[in-house]
């Protein structure tokens, strides 16, 4: 009980005690470490010193500044004394100074656009900014995808495809989770068994049931999810064709019998959804309008039969989209 009363962290609000401010044991001090010290900062801030919230204040405005700036520089910008810095920094959990901009420095390697706010933001300029890049990434990146995507690799893969016996596609995250799902929404009205997995031991068990004649369609942005990479190789040790929609020399296609690669950096806004999902969609769309070509007459009819059926049960007209 002892041993569990001591074990306080960061988290906790500094207390006062006689008038006085009593800070909070450090989860540093205890063994534990601090984690992310910019979202401790952010939690315990409001409950620090007047003197203390300026440092919080100015240490978040400018994280690199604070990271490589002197203890000195670093009290004149926020307005206070050195040792107040030295307080704050023991206040959010660190033994010190130095151990804060160690702590800063860790949470700079996620990037500036998740520190700092973009342009525009809380003015009249934000929505038009905002609409304006919103569809420029959009374009951007099905303007990647047209221009990197092999033709050759697409006809191969569409070949791959209109021949197999079943076809699984795998994909975990938020991008990749959302494109497998398309596969099967787009190739099973192609009369391809297909199905789709984002869970890590469901890829891995469905890639063991694959063997010659069926298909792996592997996605992944990065080509580096583990998850995908290891149940790819499940499926081509026994005999399955691996097809891989992800970067060029990754990983993932490194594995792949036949990669589809394309790179669509990010943009340097983290409030903005990631637009590489439109490249993804763009790239399925391609591949499954070019496997449906090497079938016409047997993609043709099932999806007249599929839209026959919509027809009877919805009335809905004949020039509406197929089951969108």
């Amino acid at each position: 009980m002892v041993r569990q009363a001591k074990r306080q962290t960061a988290l906790q609000p500094a207390k006062r005690t006689g008038g006085k401010r009593k800070v909070a044991t450090t989860a540093a001090s205890d063994g534990f470490g601090v984690g992310d010290i910019v979202s401790v900062i952010r939690q315990i801030g409001p409950t620090l010193s007047p003197s203390e919230q300026r440092v919080a204040t100015a240490l978040l405005a400018d994280v690199e500044f604070a990271v490589h700036s002197s203890n000195a520089e670093l009290a004149r910008r926020a307005g206070v004394s050195e040792p107040t810095v030295t307080r704050f920094s023991r206040s959010v959990g660190c033994r010190g100074v130095r151990e804060l901009k160690v702590k800063l420095a860790q949470a700079m390697a996620v990037g500036r656009i998740y520190l700092e706010l973009p342009p525009h933001v809380g003015t009249d300029l934000a929505r038009p900014a905002l609409w304006r890049s919103v569809f420029q990434e959009i374009r951007n990146a099905i303007n990647a995808v047209e221009q990197q995507l092999q033709k050759d690799d697409v006809e191969k893969a569409a070949e791959a495809i209109a021949r197999c016996s079943k076809l699984a596609a795998f994909g975990v995250g938020g991008g990749s989770t959302v494109a497998v799902a398309e596969v099967e929404n787009r190739f099973f009205r192609l009369g391809i068994a297909v199905n789709h997995s984002s869970d890590p031991r469901l890829m891995r068990m469905i890639a063991a049931t694959l063997g010659r004649g069926d298909v792996v369609l592997a996605i992944s942005t990065s080509g580096n999810m583990t998850e995908v990479i290891e149940a790819s190789k499940v499926a081509k040790q026994y005999g399955a064709t691996v097809i891989a929609i992800t970067k060029p020399q990754s990983r993932l296609a490194a594995v792949a019998d036949i990669a589809l690669g394309f790179h669509v950096p990010e943009a340097p806004d983290a409030l903005k959804p990631t637009a590489s999902r439109f490249a993804l969609l763009a790239a399925i769309d391609l591949l499954a309008t070019s496997t449906a070509y090497l079938k016409p007459r047997e993609a043709q009819e099932r999806m007249r039969r599929i839209k026959y059926e919509l027809m009877k049960a919805t009335n809905e007209g004949a020039d509406g989209p197929l089951g969108d």
